[in-house]
């Protein structure tokens, strides 16, 4: 071969890859997941934000979820049976706009149930005679199998608010009294032993929390902490697991409590670092490898930003020998990646989106976004969002106001999706299973943070979002060659690059 068709071969395939073609969707308010096409260029329309060589590794993602609570059932229920499948189908049918696999249950009541339960309320039952999943069998369990309708291969794990109330020092359902509830005030000093630092609304979104989380940590669990009731609640979590099971409803890893440090008028309990490790490594650990080996524990949900209270529980090293992963939401993600570097051997999981303030907007979407792309970016497997469908405001019984992906008009009987749940489809809709997170530039640059994954048929996917007041441009280099493109003020972004 002569020089000159060795040039031209070289030029031949320098204009395949510059002529790429890249799919972009974008979104603004009110104007969502627009299509259009770009090409790689030679050169960088500005600095570029982020290189990609090609052969990155990363954080391997597994899978999008999320919850099912007695509200979203209570709204899905006013809209027709069409409106209810076209909603069920885009969450959950692979060919879908959300494409969640996986899906949270409360293991008895939590804050978005129309009442507070357990699956057995029987004063001293520690054998658990009365126990039975019949208010699950029409609420939660009916929303599983609409979800089930679209995909029949749907996984679930589940966690406990509360445990049932006479399980508890206090006898009661939440941590501390309020207007919300009917909790006796005069024990309330059992949270700190003293009434001093109490504050019912601390663990509301109002803003951005800032600060250590929570302020005081408990001075005593609010499980009994008697070895009879220890090992009864172990037992009632695999006799919960057990009767989903013969619901169709696969559990495969369960996680002892829901956010231990948030001190809660409605369904919650405190734990203790002790009481954390009691529990989990003499109890649940056992009982679970003895009657349900195939269904992992991982431990959580840790939403404080308290690290040395959370290394304080993983340096038990019997008690790291029992888990398979770790559960992160709100505060906790602050020391995600001091924890896993610490840890690198463990899944690590973000288990709840953060839920707003009821107000559904644009600003509501973005902050989503941002947190997505920074747990992504920190080095979670797996991503679950919190209520999917709620009406508007989203009000909870204990009186928070909370967003959701959808929501409904009570009224009009109808729905809207939200910028929330564009924020979401922005990643799980094109971000597969199997995916490697290869890099990752967070908000504080520019307001723009951006997250680069490979998918397991190796395209790339560039998911950026320009939370400013005016257009901003980026180049991003992959490998001899730039993606540019010109985001729109206050846009999401997502790019593929095909292989």
């Amino acid at each position: 071969m002569n020089r000159l068709s060795s040039f031209l071969i070289l030029v031949f395939i320098a204009n395949i890859v510059t002529a790429q073609k890249i799919q972009w969707y974008s979104s603004t308010d009110n104007d969502y997941w627009k299509e259009s096409e770009l090409r790689l260029s030679r050169k960088a329309l500005t600095h570029p934000t982020i290189t990609v060589n090609g052969d990155e590794t990363g954080t391997m993602f597994k899978s999008w979820g999320t919850t099912f609570n007695e509200l979203d059932w209570d709204a899905l229920l006013m809209l027709t049976r069409d409106e209810q499948d076209e909603i069920m189908r885009n969450l959950f049918s692979p060919d879908g706009d959300l494409k969640f696999t996986r899906g949270r249950i409360g293991m008895n009541c939590n804050d978005y149930g129309r009442s507070w339960w357990s699956c057995d309320e029987v004063q001293g039952d520690l054998e658990l005679r009365y126990f039975n999943i019949e208010r699950d069998k029409r609420s939660i369990i009916p929303l599983i199998r609409a979800a089930q309708k679209y995909n029949p291969d749907l996984t679930f794990w589940a966690s406990p608010w509360s445990p049932p109330s006479w399980m508890k020092i206090n006898n009661d359902y939440p941590v501390v009294s309020s207007k919300h509830n009917t909790a006796n005030p005069q024990i309330d000093y059992l949270l700190f032993g003293s009434v001093d630092g109490i504050d019912e609304d601390e663990m509301k979104f109002l803003g951005e929390r800032k600060g250590q989380f929570p302020r005081k940590l408990a001075t005593q669990d609010y499980f009994i902490q008697d070895p009879r009731y220890l090992q009864a609640y172990a037992n009632y979590f695999c006799k919960f697991i057990e009767a989903y099971k013969e619901q169709g409803v696969p559990i495969d890893m369960v996680i002892y409590q829901n956010e231990a440090y948030s001190y809660t008028p409605y369904p919650g309990c405190a734990w203790t670092a002790e009481g954390t490790v009691r529990f989990n490594r003499d109890y649940l650990a056992p009982t679970l490898k003895k009657k349900h080996p195939d269904v992992k524990l991982y431990l959580g949900t840790f939403n404080t930003n308290r690290q040395d209270h959370v290394e304080k529980i993983l340096s038990d090293e019997d008690l790291r020998k029992s888990i398979d992963g770790i559960a992160f939401q709100w505060e906790g993600r602050e020391i995600l990646p001091y924890i896993r570097e610490k840890y690198p051997d463990y899944n690590y999981i973000c288990s709840e989106s953060e839920c707003g303030n009821g107000s559904m907007d644009w600003k509501a979407g973005e902050h989503t976004f941002f947190l997505i792309s920074d747990n992504l970016g920190k080095g979670v497997d797996e991503w679950y969002n919190w209520n999917f469908l709620l009406p508007k405001e989203g009000i909870s019984p204990w009186g928070w106001k909370q967003n959701a992906l959808i929501e409904l008009d009570p009224v009009a009987r109808t729905y809207r999706y939200t910028p929330e749940y564009y924020a979401v489809k922005h990643f799980s809709n094109l971000l597969k299973p199997g995916a490697e997170i290869i890099s990752f530039s967070p908000k504080e640059k520019e307001q723009m943070p951006l997250l680069i994954a490979r998918n397991p048929n190796g395209e790339i996917l560039v998911i950026v979002s320009n939370f400013n007041d005016e257009p901003k441009p980026i180049s991003v280099k992959l490998n001899n060659r730039y993606l540019n493109a010109t985001l729109k003020a206050h846009s999401f972004n997502s790019f593929v690059i095909s292989k």
